[in-house]
């Protein structure tokens, strides 16, 4: 081999290898990630298509719009983003096919990765054993025909404590109870539902968010 090419040969592993520290470097370095950042009507979009990503089965898609929420909604790196977004599609996908309580706590492990991730960027310190026990409590909640008025209160619950607000305070009641009736509103459509149907969906979800954002500004 010639000098020249050897020279030119080295070169392009030597910009291959600082590519990929830079890339490393921009996916790793902390950002100043807060739960208070996001915007209700994206968040709203986002999680609609999370929904129907879930309800589908389509879990490489449900990844993303996990991944698109903590990162551009919340503000983390892509690498934690990516954390988070692993934690959420695997607890999902381990509840999804579960029957009790029992078999559900199977996503429990899951939850408690994905809250203890996400008390980096939250107001106050929290348990996140708990968030995660209240999360699997409200999501086995509506397979047992429990109304949205009380899975709602449980999801409030959980905002209420990643956020260290009272569970009381209306702001957050009013999310988690317009949260649950936007799931109950597609629980009842079921596979009948139409893009007019998650249209509304993520009107109310906008809704839910905006009350939540209201309560954590203040």
């Amino acid at each position: 081999m010639s000098v020249r090419k050897l020279i030119s040969r080295r070169k392009v592993i030597l910009g291959a290898a600082a590519a990929a520290v830079l890339v490393a470097a921009y996916a790793g370095i902390p950002r100043q990630a807060d739960l208070r950042a996001f915007d209700p009507g994206e968040m709203a979009r986002l999680e609609t298509a999370m929904w129907r990503d879930y309800y589908d089965k389509r879990y490489a898609a449900l990844f993303y719009h996990l991944y698109a929420s903590t990162r551009t909604q919340f503000g983390f790196s892509p690498f934690r983003s990516l954390h988070i977004a692993f934690s959420a599609a695997e607890a999902a996908k381990a509840f999804q096919p579960t029957h009790s309580r029992q078999e559900a706590d199977k996503a429990l492990p899951a939850l408690v990765g994905y809250y203890r991730d996400f008390a980096a960027a939250a107001p106050v310190a929290f348990d996140v054993e708990e968030a995660a026990r209240l999360e699997l409590d409200w999501w086995q909640a509506r397979r047992e025909a429990v109304g949205p008025q009380d899975y709602g209160l449980t999801i409030a619950r959980v905002a209420a404590l990643t956020y260290g607000k009272s569970a009381d305070d209306a702001g957050i009641r009013q999310f988690g109870i317009v949260r649950a009736e936007a799931m109950a509103f597609r629980d009842a459509k079921a596979e009948a539902i139409t893009e007019a149907d998650w249209a509304t969906v993520e009107t109310k979800l906008a809704g839910a968010y905006q009350s939540l954002k209201a309560s954590v500004a203040r």
